[in-house]
């Protein structure tokens, strides 16, 4: 059982460096490697120019970006869109981009964006595969048209070693299962499980996630605290940031103290990463909760 895992693990970190590869290949000729006055429509499109060294010319939300995103971070000289969900298009105009990048799903349909700039949609969390091998597979797309198809390889061959070696180090302890949260209000959790990228990271790192619910299509559900209490002994790993207004309220919240990780000082607190980002957001979970399981 062991080794079909391990031999399953490897087939799914090596399909996502050959297929995206092999992707790659077959694309059209890409653009020279000067980069292109490129906006984004929301944050994961930001995340994969920016991990191929592009910076955006304009991005929707960045206020939001550098709260809830953060990595890689934003320079100061990137011009805000406004909303994701109604990005300026007097902006846009404004900025005469060379491209749009967008994701499927998200904001304005791009026939819309079409007059202004020829528009890459990422599509993502679409069910054709695992989120992680999605977002793997767009960023080389993405990659290949901008001329930069090396630097994405090296970023999905980087993640798979980081995995790799995460994975060795915690396969020393005894790991605890794990729920992974977003606290939003005093009463519910968002808790991250199958069809999201938090899942495909726990099972490349060999840890159980606690939460086997049903989710949605981007891999999620949100959920009472009293659904939270029937997941037993685990260890809850709670996404930062917690609105002020809401620690103050869960803190005094007889729900949340009655939750056996609470009862039991297991609550972990991790640094913001965007749930539904790319390889970087993938990689810097996985940092993060290595550290934080190591530190047990």
């Amino acid at each position: 059982m062991v080794v079909t895992q391990e031999l399953r693990r490897r087939a799914f970190l090596f399909g996502i460096a050959a297929g995206a590869t092999g992707l790659a290949s077959r694309m059209p000729p890409a653009r020279a490697a000067d980069a292109p006055s490129a906006v984004c429509l929301e944050w994961t499109s930001a995340e994969m120019l920016l991990s191929l060294g592009i910076t955006p010319r304009a991005v929707a939300d960045i206020a939001g970006y550098r709260v809830w995103a953060v990595s890689p971070p934003l320079p100061e000289s990137v011009l805000d869109l406004g909303s994701r969900g109604e990005p300026s298009m007097e902006r846009i105009a404004t900025i005469k981009p060379d491209l749009i990048v967008t994701a499927s799903g998200y904001g304005l349909d791009a026939n819309r964006l079409q007059r202004f700039a020829p528009v890459e949609t990422l599509k993502l969390y679409e069910g054709s595969a695992t989120a992680l091998s999605d977002t793997a597979r767009e960023f080389v797309r993405l990659a290949a048209h901008l001329g930069r198809r090396p630097q994405a390889e090296e970023r999905i061959a980087k993640l798979s070693t980081d995995l790799a070696a995460m994975r060795a180090e915690l396969a020393t302890r005894k790991l605890p299962r794990v729920a992974v949260v977003s606290l939003f209000d005093d009463r519910h959790a968002r808790v991250y499980g199958r069809n999201g990228l938090f899942q495909d990271v726990l099972d490349q790192l060999g840890v159980e996630n606690a939460w086997t619910g049903a989710t949605s299509a981007w891999g999620f559900a949100t959920v009472s605290f009293e659904k939270l209490v029937t997941l037993g002994d685990c260890i809850i790993v709670s996404l930062q940031p917690v609105p002020a207004n809401v620690k103050i309220r869960i803190q005094q919240s007889r729900l949340w103290a009655a939750l056996p990780a609470v009862r039991r000082q297991q609550v972990i607190n991790i640094p913001a990463v965007w749930p539904f980002g790319g390889i970087a957001a993938a990689d810097r979970f996985a940092g993060f909760l290595r550290g934080s399981l190591l530190r047990l």
